[in-house]
């Protein structure tokens, strides 16, 4: 099996493979389109980081993936809906870079509030400026973080161990950690000294922080995203930050980010007071792409290996180890009435005693996992495949 590896993915990934069996050929760079169609022809797994789209172009052209994996968090830069409909999982790694964000937002949160930024950049110019003017303590100040998944809950912890208080707004139920308390949206950011966003990519999310959202802002607040650039209307922010409305902003991620190292970035908040940019290196610490490596890698090795779907993102999820049967089927197919009786049938007819059977589906789709304890497994391979709602079906041992 082939396993085609882009985007400088930590060597920890391309050890796991080649130690599982797998052929494994590396892309350091981002790749365009005419090179990632090229390489991936007859490939079984392919393996990005953020910068890489994988869409219909691609998958079209690749009948053996059975995988893909984002060596990252996001993976809105992957087509799931054509995934889905080809049978090809997609894992990713919500966790792995976690603290690394987190250590740089805490980091980032002291350094706007102290004016260290500037301080430095100053002296780095002859200019000794020794002033505590509007330099603040990171006690006892108002932290408000929208977005309390591991990212923001974990950042919570760290910044009421400082002597923060903490409150956070999340779409969904969450439970608090430690004295954190969730609030309403409009009331997280008129009463918070620092704002920070870590929320996910759906298109929902676009724009949530616009002209009325900074409007709303303390005046003297500070700003922060590390989570998606298209969340937040650069222009409104870039202008709130020139007239004083905000007292400073970090950002690591943007509406328009350079293609490459080599592309000039271009962006209004450019040159701006007291604003910390980072060019989208929030989780990029060794600790966190090696945790990446390992962990998207493992993932992908046990579905090959077991069928196994933990964290998977776009199909249904069995957790299922290794079975005493002979062989081990797994089937991908329509979620309608009927379809594990097919599959039984099958092999009735066929005469094969089925030892084990998992089954779980998630909107439109199914997926099973059959032992069997006969030698027939197989030739029955090409028969379960072509059953009538079928999207993808193999032998998995």
């Amino acid at each position: 099996m082939k396993v085609l590896l882009l985007e400088d993915i930590h060597k920890d990934a391309s050890s796991a493979f080649i130690d599982a069996g797998f052929d494994v050929s590396e892309i350091k760079h981002s790749p365009t389109l005419e090179e990632i169609v090229d390489k991936s022809l007859g490939a079984t797994v392919i393996g990005i980081r953020s910068r890489t789209k994988i869409g219909k172009d691609i998958l079209g052209n690749s009948e053996n993936l059975l995988a893909i994996g984002a060596f990252c968090i996001g993976t809105e830069h992957i087509d799931l809906e054509i995934c889905e409909k080809r049978g090809i999982a997609v894992f990713n790694a919500p966790y792995s870079n976690t603290r690394s964000v987190v250590e740089l937002a805490l980091g980032e949160i002291i350094m706007l509030l102290r004016h260290a930024f500037d301080r430095s950049s100053e002296l780095h110019t002859g200019n000794w400026k020794k002033s505590a003017e509007g330099c603040r303590e990171i006690r006892g100040k108002r932290l408000g973080i929208i977005g309390y998944g591991n990212i923001g809950s974990q950042l919570s912890v760290l910044a009421e161990a400082l002597g923060m208080e903490v409150v956070y707004h999340d779409v969904s139920e969450k439970l608090s950690i430690g004295n954190a308390k969730k609030v309403a949206f409009d009331e997280l950011l008129t009463t918070s000294d620092v704002i920070t966003c870590h929320i996910d990519g759906r298109p929902g999310n676009r724009g949530i922080i616009g002209e009325r959202e900074i409007a709303m802002m303390k005046h003297g607040a500070i700003f922060m995203n590390l989570s998606r650039g298209f969340i937040v209307d650069i222009d409104a922010l870039a202008k709130a930050l020139t007239s004083g409305k905000l007292a400073g902003a970090a950002l690591d991620v943007f509406p328009k980010e350079p293609a490459s190292n080599k592309e000039e970035f271009l962006s209004p908040v450019r040159g701006l007071k007291n604003v910390i940019l980072t060019p989208h290196v929030g989780g990029s610490t060794a600790e966190a792409q090696q945790n990446i490596g390992r962990f998207v890698a493992a993932r992908i090795i046990d579905y090959i290996r077991t069928g196994s779907t933990t964290t998977c993102v776009n199909l249904p999820v069995l957790q299922a180890a290794k079975g005493a049967g002979i062989h081990r089927f797994a089937h991908i197919h329509e979620n309608v009435p009927g379809m594990l009786a097919k599959i039984n049938k099958l092999f009735a007819q066929n005469h094969v005693n089925i030892s084990g059977q998992h089954l779980q589906t998630r909107g439109h789709i199914g997926y099973s996992i059959i032992d069997v304890d006969d030698v027939k497994g197989p030739s029955l391979a090409g028969k379960m495949a072509a059953l009538p709602g079928t999207i993808r079906s193999r032998l998995v041992y």
